[in-house]
């Protein structure tokens, strides 16, 4: 083979590898602006009458839910399989978005912790690595690295709207998310840094707190230690 004829070759391997990086970001262009429509339907939970609406907003959440399931069925087929790691810095951050969303209309409508699998069922996509595109653990977590921040602002707001019980369970549901990170040995830099800012997200909702106890409200759910008594 001659010099011209390899520089050929690679020069058409570059090309067909650009095609398909612009394929993807063509799909992820979209999932990046149905991740922005459900984040802006959620935000509304924020307002002083947005809490009554929670169950609506969730509904209607779910629903965008459906678009995202078909884009990211659509995205699979953009690349092989086995080469999900070499494309996947494409749509990372919206899929940690995602994970976010899922898991905040999940803590929305029970005020639980969504698991892995569950999140999956409801991106419609798939847990096991080996079986291609799949929900990756760390992406999992720094998902709800994100939800924590968002209740830390949201257990602020409730006090706002008149709600003082909110926080008090907000601040027990983040010191056990605490307590779980605090059982991992976090390799990753990103993910580790993005860890560092749960410990102020936990101070932000104590500070509610003391200050909801100081003031004698939410009371019949009084904090202990930063946790909630069992009722």
């Amino acid at each position: 083979m001659s010099v011209s004829e390899l520089f050929g070759a690679v020069q058409a391997s570059l090309a067909a590898d650009q095609d398909v990086r612009e394929d993807i970001r063509k799909v992820v262009q979209v999932l990046e602006q149905t991740a922005r429509e459900i984040l802006t339907l959620l935000q509304t939970v924020h307002q002083i009458s947005g809490f009554k609406e929670i169950p609506n907003k969730c509904q209607k959440a779910r629903e965008h839910f459906d678009t995202v399931k078909m884009h990211l069925a659509e995205l699979k087929t953009k690349f092989p399989a086995d080469q999900y790691y070499r494309f996947n810095e494409h749509w990372r951050f919206v899929l940690q978005r995602l994970i976010f969303l899922a898991a905040f209309v999940v803590y929305l409508e029970s005020e639980t912790l969504v698991t892995r699998e569950d999140v999956a069922a409801i991106l419609g996509i798939q847990v096991k690595r080996h079986i291609g595109f799949h929900l990756d653990i760390e992406d999992y977590l720094s998902g709800l690295l994100i939800l924590a921040n968002e209740l830390s602002r949201l257990a602020l707001n409730s006090v706002t709207a008149g709600d003082y019980t909110r926080p008090l369970r907000i601040s027990s549901f983040i010191n056990e998310l605490d307590s779980g990170f605090r059982l991992l040995n976090l390799k990753n830099d990103s993910l580790r840094k993005r860890y560092d800012g749960l410990k102020y997200d936990v101070k932000k909702i104590e500070e509610v707190v003391y200050d909801l106890s100081i003031r004698g409200l939410g009371k019949g759910d009084e904090p202990s230690k930063g946790k909630m008594l069992d009722k």
